[in-house]
């Protein structure tokens, strides 16, 4: 058996942008749910996904959903685990964190790190490290109900991740899945939430990712 945990924002939780805030797509249609029917009996997965989380900061009047804290005791509560995957940033984007997309990278560095450290400390090995650099915020944020809460350099922030994430990836041999490159899909509703074939497409690569490393 092998045990899997992705750790994310609203898009792991499966926020269903047709129907508004507090919506959840059914658990059938979210992608990690749809991973675990691909990989089958001989992986268990655990969905962690958190409205509004971001890497590794502070979100004002909304500590707790700083994805660095959490993450010690999260690992811990799962272990052993044989695959840590990320898709965390798009939060981290908004106006009102102020964050560069360096500053991005570095929370996503901080969790790369907690996690390799964690791994030792818990189960005496590091998981496989996935991170998915998430699908970008879509240019047109006007019609969006978040509108305020983003604007043109969150999307550039975001289009910036891939990147980044990439260079974290490579120095840390990490597994690294481009959610843009792939043509996830973001609902044009709100410009930032899969639709039902983003996430079945998303569960699609980043099983074909696992299996692939599983052969290697």
């Amino acid at each position: 058996m092998k045990y899997v945990l992705c750790y994310g924002d609203s898009n792991t939780y499966g926020y269903n942008p047709n129907i508004g805030r507090r919506s959840r797509y059914e658990k059938s249609k979210r992608w990690p749910n749809i991973l675990q029917n691909l990989l089958g009996d001989e992986f268990e997965v655990y969905p962690e996904g958190l409205n509004g989380r971001t890497t590794a900061y502070d979100r004002p009047g909304f500590c707790w959903k700083n994805g660095l804290q959490p993450l010690p005791a999260i690992l811990g509560s799962h272990k052993p685990l044989d695959y840590v995957i990320f898709m965390l940033g798009t939060n981290d984007c908004n106006v009102e964190m102020g964050l560069s997309s360096q500053q991005i990278a570095d929370g996503m560095e901080q969790l790369i790190l907690t996690t390799r450290e964690m791994g030792l400390i818990q189960q005496e090995r590091i998981p496989q490290i996935v991170v998915i650099s998430p699908a970008p915020i879509l240019e047109d944020y006007e019609a969006s109900p978040f509108n305020g809460e983003i604007d043109l350099s969150s999307v550039r922030k975001s289009r910036e991740l891939a990147d980044l994430y990439k260079k974290l990836c490579s120095k840390y041999e990490c597994l690294f899945v481009n959610a843009e490159a792939s043509n996830i899909e973001v609902s044009p509703l709100d410009c930032e939430h899969l639709t039902e074939n983003g996430h079945k497409k998303l569960a699609e690569i980043v099983y074909k990712t696992i299996i692939d490393n599983e052969r290697n």
